[in-house]
């Protein structure tokens, strides 16, 4: 349920950037890692390839199972070219690309169609912007062919003694009609050397009727450049 970590401007003539999230609520935790490379300096406009691979685990109560209590198991790679356009302090980056998900059901789930493996289809986008000198908005959106899952971000963000961004955030996400939606605070472009470390914690509200707290984790890694 983690996008690509957002990273700021301090990124001159880097060629790829290493990337790692974690994300955990009361029914799930989830990790992910991955790399971003580029043929020519990220922050010029160009080709992009990204290769992530996620997994964790989740629980949920079957309904087709009379309310029996299922944990699953899920992992996936992703493996998807895009191009980067960077105006000013605005940047874009668009992918599309195969992806492979496979999800392990204890007890098993017939009613559950993510079940066993799938290979799909995946489109992803990641916003930034600054429109003033103290000011940042984020988000980003992706939607995959299996069984058609989503999910979308936005956060805003103030900056806090010209260290940080510090603002609220939103989100969704969707799969196999399941469903949750997020509200909290993100604290984004924490830099030390050439890491970035982001965070977000808040409240979360899902279609099993079960709220709890969330936290989100992840780190950017330049790699090459001054």
């Amino acid at each position: 349920m983690s996008a690509t970590p957002a990273w700021g401007d301090d990124i001159e003539d880097a060629r790829a950037i290493i990337f790692s999230g974690r994300d955990v609520w009361l029914n799930g935790a989830f990790l992910n890692g991955g790399v971003l490379w580029s043929p020519t300096a990220l922050e010029e406009d160009g080709l992009l390839f990204k290769f992530l691979l996620s997994g964790g685990l989740y629980r949920y109560d079957a309904g087709d199972l009379g309310g029996e209590r299922v944990i699953g198991s899920q992992w996936q790679v992703q493996v998807l070219p895009g191009w980067h356009v960077k105006r000013g302090t605005f940047e874009a980056k668009v992918f599309w690309g195969p992806e492979y998900q496979h999800n392990h059901l204890s007890p098993d789930d017939p009613g559950n169609n993510l079940r066993g493996g799938k290979f799909g289809l995946r489109f992803s986008t990641e916003l930034w912007d600054e429109p003033t000198d103290t000011t940042m908005i984020a988000a980003d959106a992706s939607v995959s062919t299996i069984d058609n899952n989503y999910s979308a971000r936005i956060g805003f963000g103030w900056k806090i003694l010209d260290q940080f961004y510090c603002g609220p955030e939103t989100q969704v996400y969707s799969a196999d009609g399941y469903s949750q939606r997020r509200f909290g605070v993100h604290v984004t472009s924490m830099k030390t050397g050439n890491a970035e470390w982001s965070a977000a914690g808040g409240w979360s509200v899902d279609t099993s009727h079960r709220s709890s707290p969330y936290l989100r984790l992840g780190l950017v890694q330049r790699v090459g450049g001054d």
